[in-house]
Parts: C-alpha cells; structure tokens; sequence
C-alpha cells in the first residue's frame, strides 16, 4: 500500500479515536495498569517539558515530585550558559552588531537593486534575485530560527526541557512578529539572549532586555519614537500586555507619559548597534507616570519606569496568572495565583522561585486542572517522542503542520501572542491535522512503546488492534496524548 494512502486512512482512524474517546480521556480516563506515579510523571515531563523520555521516566518514577522541583534548578543553570545551537543554524547567536551589519548590508542591497531597475520597472522585477547575497539574510535567519526552536523544545540532550518550554512561555508573553520584516532577521537572537537567557532570573530583567533589543524595538515601533514624533505603541503595549494588564487602572495619559519617557530608545544600524539611546531626541521634559514623576535623567528615567511596571502589583497578578493558565489549568484558581502573586512581589519577580511555588502546590498535582497541547506543544511532544529532530525534513514537515494548525512559528501578527487554551484549539478538523502529522511523522519514527504505561486501558486495547506499522502514529495521534 502507498505511504500516502497508509497516511490518509490512518489518519481518519486516529482523529476518530481521538473524537471518540476524547472526552473520557480528558476527563481521566480509564484506571489502567501503570508504573508507580505513572500520572505523575507525565504531568510533570508534560509540563515541565513537552513529553517523557525513557531516561526521564526512569528519573521521576521514583519521586516525580521532587524530580520535578530539579528540572527548576536545572533549568536556570542551563539558562546561564550559551545555548547549544548547532554549527549551520549558529548565525543567529551571532553577536548583535555582525547581525545589525547583515541587515543593514541587505537593506542596501536591496535599495541598489531597485535602483539600478529604474523608474520603469515593474513592481517586483527588482526582486528577482532576492534568493542570492546580502537579499537572502532575513529569510535565512527567520528559517534558521524556527528551526533551532524545533530542535531544542525536542531534544533534551541540546536543550533542557523546562528552559525549553520557559522560552516557549515568555517568548508569547513578550511576542515578536516574524512577519514585519525589520524583525525577521533578529528573531533567532532575541529568542537566544533575550527570552532563554532571562527565563527563571528576575522578571524586570527580562523585561529591560527584551525593551533594548532591535527584535522588540521594530516590532512596535520604539525605534522611531523620538522628540519630534511620538510613537506609543510599545508603550500601550508594555503596560496592556507586558506588565499591569489592560483593566488594571492606568490611564491613555499613562501611555503617552511612558512612551515621552522611552523617546530616544532607538536602533543604529549603520553604527552595527542594536540598541541606542539617542540622547538628541529623548523628551527632556518632566513627566508623571502612575502618579510617580520622572524627568531630565536620560535613559536612566527608562530603565527605572520598566523596573517599576515590573514590581507593580498589579503586573504581579498578571504575570502569576498567565503562568497558572500555562501550567495548571486554563482558568487557575484565584488562590494559586494570589500565592504566586504574593512570592512574585515578595522576590522582586523572581521567576525561578515563583515557579518553584506553582510547582509544589497542590494545585499543580490535582487531577482534575487538566491542560491540552496547543499545536506547538503537540508538536514539540510529538517530536520528542519521536526522538528529536533527526533530519531537515522534520523541520519542514513541521513547520507545514504548525502554519496549517493556525499556530506558525514567530507567526503572531499583534503582541498579545497565541492563546494557549483548550477552546482555542480543540476542533475535529484540528485533530484531524494532527493525527495527519502524527502519522506521517511516525514513518521514520522507532515505536516508542514506553509511552503505553502513561495511556488508558481503551486507547492501548484500540491501538494493539491495528497494524503494527500504524501503532506509533496512533500513539501520537491518541486522546492521551494530546493532554499534559
């Protein structure tokens, strides 16, 4: 039988298994035969990473509670070093200023071509050749991006599992557009240096590096905003989105306030810098923001109005809130995040130890907050499984899946990033894609037949059924295995 028509008719089969025990499966399931703490263990290699591994069941079983609380402390040590990003995707931790000069040579490369075309030309022909030299760099580095994510969110042996997925979160929650093209080519280092690195240090941090980087800076406009025109839209943003949250009381005078305070924090690209605080064109004058006034101290005023938005209580709860809906469950308890909010504030937004209070709740183990895998989450689990990616084709197939699941790689067009909830996500024909995926994936996949301990009784009864050659796409494909 052809592997497309194995695929099609698999595919069927697994979204029918899905559609059809996807209700009892999500709501626990069968009792099954399990290793000790079977349900344990894959919640935590679930969340605290994408799927269990072999060498991570034999970690945790034992334990997985204590395990899990390790992949914390793991996890921020694996943040302060370099990450391990293979030798034909290392441009994009290249350092900030070869990259800035990348961009800034094909930005004039590009203005020659459509120079040297003439007045006449039609729109597009300057472009033909935009595959070749300097023209390619920002599609080069957005490919290579993309897949370094894929390769570390699957592979524990080139990226810890929880840094992994701690990236994944504060890459949403600090979202960039691949889209805008002055973005495309800086979207690999701000993941790098930017989100990986500040993952589990303190929030502030992470919120003052992501404000100084050129990925950031172009997206929302920052870099244009100076003295002579104003632009708010990083501004709105930082306090709607990043910090304090849209109905937490600030003003649209807050907004203007803050963004008259970050005027001059630009980009100079024919300097090779990527973050420049152009004194000439900062607003000078006094400003009140929140009730707090700021004025005549340069880019100093800047830093300080971030760190406080950032240690605000307000942005407390926000932060601690989107961690429980990440996590625990999609609408967490009011308790949970009134606890992750009062470690949050009492640290100074310490994320490693705010983690570390949302991990030892009870909350976190209960059965009942169950979570389901958003289409990058499904794929990274699915990948793991699978045992990283193993050749381009993987990343391609990927990709392909993610763009068609409505959820593309660095493809979030507004700043608020991808919803992660189950109502976003859980549709026949979504599942259908993924069981599609699945299978296909599961052509040059080992059978991973330790993920059965983690499955129900009826899933493993409906997959022994079927071939042996289908078995490993209905693993991935299975109702189990799309919740967390």
């Amino acid at each position: 039988m052809p592997i497309a028509t194995v695929i099609t008719q698999a595919g069927v089969l697994a979204a029918l298994l899905v559609c059809s025990a996807g209700q009892t499966a999500f709501a626990q399931g069968d009792a099954a035969p399990s290793p000790v703490n079977a349900a344990a263990v894959w919640r935590a290699a679930s969340r605290l990473g994408y799927a269990p591994t072999p060498a991570s069941v034999q970690a945790a079983e034992a334990a997985p509670r204590v395990w899990a609380l390790q992949q914390i402390d793991a996890a921020y040590a694996a943040s302060r070093r370099p990450p391990a990003i293979p030798a034909e995707l290392a441009g994009i931790n290249a350092p900030l200023g070869d990259i800035v000069r990348g961009f800034h040579a094909e930005r004039e490369a590009r203005k020659n071509r459509r120079e040297d075309a003439g007045p006449d030309a039609k729109p597009g022909a300057a472009m033909h050749d935009a595959n070749a030299g300097p023209e390619k760099f920002s599609r080069e580095m957005a490919q290579n991006a993309a897949a370094w994510r894929l390769m570390a969110c699957s592979d524990p042996t080139l990226e810890n599992p929880l840094l992994a997925r701690m990236t994944e979160f504060w890459f949403n929650h600090l979202n960039v557009f691949v889209g805008k093209g002055s973005v495309r080519p800086f979207v690999g280092h701000y993941g790098a240096n930017v989100i990986r690195a500040n993952a589990l240090g303190r929030f502030e941090d992470l919120l003052l590096a992501s404000a100084r980087h050129p990925a950031m800076l172009f997206y929302l406009d920052q870099a244009q905003s100076n003295n002579r025109g104003i632009n708010e839209n990083y501004a709105r943003e930082l306090m709607e989105l990043h910090t304090m949250g849209v109905n937490s009381g600030y003003t649209q005078k807050d907004v203007h306030e803050l963004a008259r305070i970050l005027t001059g924090w630009t980009v100079n690209l024919k300097g090779g810098e990527g973050f420049r605080f152009a004194e000439r064109l900062h607003d000078r004058e006094s400003k009140v923001l929140l009730g707090r006034t700021f004025g005549g101290e340069g880019i100093a005023e800047g830093e300080e109005a971030i760190r406080y938005l950032a240690r605000r209580p307000e942005t407390a709860r926000r932060v601690s809130t989107r961690l429980a809906s990440f996590f625990v469950a999609d609408k967490p308890s009011p308790a949970l995040v009134e606890r992750l909010a009062t470690t949050f504030t009492a640290t100074q937004g310490d994320i490693r130890l705010v983690m570390r209070k949302l991990v030892e709740s009870p909350e976190f183990w209960l059965p009942g907050n169950q979570l389901f895998k958003t289409p990058l989450d499904f794929a990274c689990s699915a990948l793991t499984a699978a045992g990283g990616v193993k050749e381009r084709r993987d990343i391609v197939q990927t990709l392909g899946f993610l763009a068609q699941a409505g959820q593309p790689m660095h493809g979030w067009q507004t700043p608020d990033g991808y919803k992660t909830d189950a109502g976003t996500w859980l549709a026949p024909e979504a599942l259908t894609r993924r069981a599609d995926y699945a299978m296909a994936l599961a052509q040059r996949t080992p059978e991973p037949s330790y993920l059965d301990a983690f499955f129900s009784i009826a899933t493993r009864e409906r997959i022994a059924r079927e071939p042996v050659q289908l078995r490993t796409g209905l693993r991935l494909a299975s109702p189990d295995f799309m919740r967390k």
